[in-house]
């Protein structure tokens, strides 16, 4: 069996275990590529990182496609990538593609804003929005504007810190005030290569069902 159609297996699992079976959703990913990431993309785990959210888009997503982004002080949107594609897909979209600012400073906020502009304005739709963030740290007080901002909107942000930087302003995503409902959720992994494929997805759509029911309470999401 596959890399790829155990972590489906692993994702089917916790879908079950958290009664999201059948929920259509589009999903994405933004990756930090700031420098204190390059050990990470070096030694393959951010290639396992992106395998590990394709195989919960695969069980989500009708095309079972995965948007990506990368970010550090800019960042690039880069072309979805699917079951069919996915094999080196970090060393040949970002690691050998000129075009991708590498290993610079971070800021989030730059992003988010064409996240929210790629999923609302370019390419509305009813289905809601799972967005995995991963950052390593350091994330700018700036994304309190996107996060409240889309409150409102089909998107649920779940973030991810690993290693161990400082993740002030992500700890105080639960208690963001001024949002029409809790929209975000955070949770930090020292090393994200040690988690197995289960504990992640056990954490990563933790939230996430009690974010659908409210957003459908709320009429952000149609029932």
């Amino acid at each position: 069996m596959s890399t790829i159609s155990l972590k489906k297996k692993a994702a089917g699992i916790v879908l079950e275990k958290k009664n999201l079976r059948g929920v259509v959703a589009r999903v994405g990913l933004v990756l930090d590529i700031s420098g204190s990431m390059r050990r990470l993309y070096r030694e393959g785990v951010v290639q396992e990182a992106v395998e590990r959210v394709l195989a919960v888009a695969s069980q989500f997503d009708d095309d079972g496609a995965l948007d990506v982004w990368v970010y550090d002080n800019e960042f690039t949107r880069l072309p979805a990538v699917t079951e069919e594609d996915f094999a080196d897909y970090v060393n040949q979209q970002i690691l050998a593609n000129d075009s991708v600012h590498k290993f610079g400073r971070n800021d989030e906020p730059k992003v988010m804003e064409d996240v929210i502009q790629k999923y609302i304005n370019e390419e509305p739709g009813d289905d809601p929005v799972f967005l995995v963030f991963i950052n390593d740290g350091g994330c700018k007080p700036g994304i309190k504007k996107f996060i409240v901002e889309s409150s409102v909107q089909p998107i649920f942000w779940q973030f991810i810190g690993i290693g161990d930087s400082n993740f002030d302003v992500l700890k105080k995503l639960d208690t963001m005030e001024g949002r029409v409902v809790d929209n975000a959720n955070f949770f930090h992994l020292s090393n994200l290569e040690l988690v197995s494929d289960v504990e992640l997805y056990d954490q990563l759509l933790n939230e996430f069902p009690l974010w659908i029911k409210e957003a459908k309470d709320k009429k952000i999401l149609r029932s």
